[in-house]
């Protein structure tokens, strides 16, 4: 394998240094939001929030909606989701019931002319429901919110391929889906067993080639490495196969095993998962083959084909990062984009407000995070006393939404205008971050960033590393050091950066 993965001339391709890798992988956040989802208080007054609501609602901008349906019908060991394993398909119901009433109760406070331009399944596995369900859901969802009817939303759902037919690939298209993201995993029938998760290439196959017969926009693939027995040459076949399935984006997340936090993971034995050297290699592996292929590399995990609409979305400075990834769409709590093109007083791809339904979901309207309960009974009781199932939140500080700006420019596009950020906030950069500055010199003398008084920029040695760099920023964590001298000494949160 090559040292340098962009020797190859493809479009943001990063630059693989192993030495810089190994010193600057630290854990910590995905950045799906900031602050990030721990931070968020019991003490968040519900008033709060529907003061946000009222505001948002002034603003008039477009919604995204987002529903957790957290069945499964088996446990996947290496699973980190919140979820609900069961056999029994009368759960949904009750459940899909409840959804109907918080619906209701957020719709009491939303203005019903803002259309919903992003909507999302996420889970568990969303198709667990019955196909009338899944009718019955996005109908009442029709009831309170002003959907689109010309297909040209951003809607998409999460389907487990091996508990999937055919016939729901169109049930879900009849409804109002237009994109699919399928959670393959790996192909290898022996990682498939050791992780207790099923489906074959050819069900995939099929159903990806179901999806395309019924024109979605978009089909997007999973696959995890670092999964216990996998190898560098089996994940190699699983990248291989997937390619040619020729999906328009796809995901390499890293597998952290982490049993003392997530149960299910205390089914797969420590010895049976790849050493770190064997995860290096397998990612540089994956990302030269898909480079190769011609994907473009958006940033952290994702990649897409230079056709889709993620591509054209970072070209045009309008891709943005919610909690579930990189989007076309989303909530930019923290100000318009430095990149983005905008207007005064009109709405833009980052003023979307997140409406997020169901157990463990969170929101992001108006600088504000609310977070509804994570345990079922607790959301069922809440539900039915007529109350948001709402637990936790915050509103965010100006100088949260100082540094998340920061961060998501950085993560979205590789590059913060320094001079549009003091502009929008009234600062000065060089006084305001002096401690971060200093963190950030041993990074640029490694080639990770170029930075002037103007703009920071991520070069290719440090795309890989985006989260390392974003964690400068983060005030949650440690006072900013040096980060190889500092990161075993960071909070362990959610995933690591990459073994």
């Amino acid at each position: 394998m090559t040292d340098q993965l962009n020797d190859t001339g493809r479009e943001n391709a990063p630059i693989w240094n192993k030495k810089l890798i190994q010193t600057y992988n630290v854990s910590g956040p995905r950045y799906t939001s900031y602050p990030t989802a721990p931070h968020l208080s019991e003490q968040f007054s519900e008033l709060e929030l529907l003061a946000a609501l009222e505001r948002s609602n002034q603003r008039g901008s477009p919604l995204s909606l987002y529903f957790h349906l957290p069945f499964c019908d088996t446990v996947c060991y290496f699973c980190a989701c919140n979820k609900i394993v069961t056999a029994d398909k009368k759960r949904a119901q009750p459940y899909l019931q409840r959804l109907d009433s918080e619906m209701a109760i957020w719709a009491k406070h939303v203005d019903r002319a803002r259309p919903v331009e992003q909507l999302h399944w996420g889970g568990g596995t969303p198709t667990f429901i019955r196909d009338s369900e899944k009718r019955q859901l996005m109908s009442h969802t029709r009831n309170h919110f002003k959907l689109l009817d010309d297909d040209s939303g951003d809607y998409s759902v999460e389907v487990h391929p091996g508990r999937m037919n055919l016939e729901s690939i169109a049930v879900l298209r009849e409804i109002g889906f237009n994109r699919l993201s399928m959670g393959v995993q790996d192909f290898s029938h022996r990682v498939q067993q050791a992780v207790n998760r099923f489906n074959s290439f050819a069900q995939v196959r099929d159903l990806i080639a179901a999806a395309r017969h019924q024109q979605y926009h978009s089909i997007s693939v999973d696959i995890i490495y670092g999964l216990p027995l996998q190898t560098v040459d089996s994940i190699k076949t699983t990248i291989q196969q997937v390619i040619d399935l020729s999906p328009d984006r796809l995901s390499l997340f890293n597998y952290a095993h982490m049993p003392e936090l997530f149960k299910t993971q205390r089914q797969i034995p420590q010895e049976t998962l790849p050493s770190p050297d064997e995860k290096l290699a397998m990612l540089q592996q994956s990302i030269e083959l898909l480079v190769a292929d011609g994907y473009i590399y958006i940033g952290m995990d994702h990649f897409a084909k230079p056709h889709d609409s993620l591509v054209k979305a970072q070209h045009q400075g309008s891709l943005q990062r919610n909690f579930q990834g990189y989007s076309t769409h989303g909530k930019s709590i923290y100000g318009k984009s430095a990149y983005g093109k905008s207007t005064q007083g009109t709405a833009t791809h980052g003023d979307w407000d997140l409406l997020a339904f169901g157990v463990s979901a969170i929101s992001a309207i108006d600088a504000v995070l609310v977070q509804n309960h994570k345990k079922i009974h607790n959301y069922n009781q809440a539900i039915d006393q007529g109350s948001l199932a709402t637990s936790r939140g915050l509103r965010l500080s100006s100088e949260d939404r100082l540094r998340g700006s920061i961060i998501m420019q950085l993560i979205c596009h590789f590059k913060l205008d320094i001079e549009s950020i003091e502009a929008q906030f009234q600062i000065c950069f060089a006084r305001h971050f002096a401690k971060e500055l200093v963190a950030l010199a041993p990074l640029a003398v490694d080639g990770l960033i170029r930075l002037t008084s103007k703009e920071l920029r991520v070069l290719d040695s440090g795309r890989l590393l985006i989260r390392a760099i974003c964690m400068v920023f983060d005030a949650y964590l440690k006072a900013p050091t040096q980060i190889p001298e500092s990161h075993n000494n960071l909070e362990k949160t959610a995933f690591s950066q990459i073994i």
